[in-house]
């Protein structure tokens, strides 16, 4: 016996056309935050612009300032007290500055005091040290309290010391 089987199989096509009309707009524009142009326009001024942004999905700020260069003001006014003729007042004025103080420390020659110049200068800073720009400094370097109390130290130890010596010689 022989089986047989015939299988045919028929599939149907469908085409399907459409045409789609209109336009979409987008309403979202992308966030963004620009920081602001901080405009110095003058070279002879002291002063640095800056300014920053920052940008998220839904919030952004932006903001700029200027920032005084207050050693570079100070270098204008004493170069401008010298051309003037006062000599005297634009070192003091530079003396302001802790290096420059230090500075003329060092070379002998101490920063003008109240009108003041040369020893009597010097003599006026040592009767005045918390008048110094570098006063903290100083303070560290020269640790009065610290000298004091090491010298109190040693007078109590010879104190103690001697006075068991004169102990010991007194039972002898």
């Amino acid at each position: 016996m022989v089986l047989g089987l015939s299988l045919t199989a028929h599939a149907e096509t469908n085409t399907v056309t459409s045409t789609v009309t209109g336009t979409t707009t987008v309403d979202k524009t992308p966030p963004t935050a620009s920081a602001p142009n901080v405009m110095i326009n003058n070279q002879d001024v002291c002063s640095t612009g800056t300014s920053a942004a920052v940008q998220t999905q839904v919030f952004g700020i932006a903001g700029g300032t200027t920032i005084r260069d207050m050693n570079c003001e100070r270098l204008k006014l004493s170069r401008s007290l010298y051309g003037m003729g006062m000599k005297v007042a634009a070192v003091s004025l530079l003396c302001q500055d802790a290096r420059v103080f230090e500075a003329m420390e060092m070379a002998g020659t101490p920063c003008p005091y109240k009108g003041k110049i040369g020893i009597e200068a010097a003599k006026a800073w040592a009767n005045n040290p918390e008048k110094r720009p570098d006063y903290e400094k100083w303070l560290k370097e020269n640790d009065l309290e610290a000298h004091e109390q090491a010298w109190k130290n040693k007078a109590t130890t010879w104190g103690v010391g001697l006075g068991s010596l004169a102990m010991l010689l007194f039972l002898l």
